[in-house]
């Protein structure tokens, strides 16, 4: 199993919102909070660190007091572009840390054992660990060695965009969440699933 101690966790936001009408779907208001901030709640305790990964000026997040890296390459080339991000700020910036769990920004009910479930997986023999809940398989929550950065920044330069596509290459483990009392990885794409989550953490009382 991979400790906790070697983990540094990264938030995907660099995305652009198209499903929501564009803007930054991250600070999004659910139940008066950003719904980053709820991510951050909920994987902070999970990692030795955290990492935001947004695109445009980062002083918009200075109130998370979390570095902020940007897409590498920066043209918009999808999550794969955060994760070398990430994976690249962690080896350079936190040497100690040997593996990036990554999560999306729009996912406000992330699993509390999201990073023990995949680091148990990767430790009993995948290079890579990913979530999966309902037979669906999500591809941006995962767990990844620092050590594949050179091996995705070479992807990106051949035009690899998909993140399905890169990790075909490597041996993977799929780990599986139940849907009970909410899809843990219900993520808010549209007006729509924003209006859902409301609704699903009033009925909770906020304890989901």
């Amino acid at each position: 199993m991979t400790d906790r101690a070697c983990i540094l966790g990264l938030i995907l936001a660099g995305g652009l919102s198209r499903r929501m009408g564009g803007g930054d779907k991250a600070m999004l208001l659910l139940r008066g909070k950003p719904m980053v901030e709820r991510v951050v709640e909920r994987f902070a305790p999970q990692c030795a660190g955290l990492v935001l990964n947004a695109n445009g000026d980062p002083a918009r997040h200075a109130s998370f007091d979390l570095p902020v890296v940007a897409d590498d390459p920066p043209e918009f080339a999808g999550p794969l572009a955060g994760v070398l991000a990430g994976l690249e700020y962690c080896a350079r910036y936190a040497p100690q840390r040997t593996h990036v769990a990554s999560l999306a920004a729009d996912t406000p009910f992330a699993p509390r054992d999201f990073v023990a479930r995949l680091a148990h997986a990767q430790g009993c023999g995948a290079g890579i660990a990913v979530a999966a809940s309902g037979g669906r398989t999500h591809f941006v929550a995962a767990l990844w060695p620092v050590a594949l950065a050179g091996d995705l920044r070479r992807a990106l330069g051949e035009g690899v965009r998909k993140v399905e596509s890169f990790i075909g290459g490597y041996a993977v483990a799929v780990v599986e969440w139940p849907l009970d009392p909410i899809d843990p990885f219900f993520n808010v794409n549209t007006p729509e699933d924003l209006l859902r989550a409301e609704t699903l953490l009033e009925r909770s009382g906020g304890g989901l």
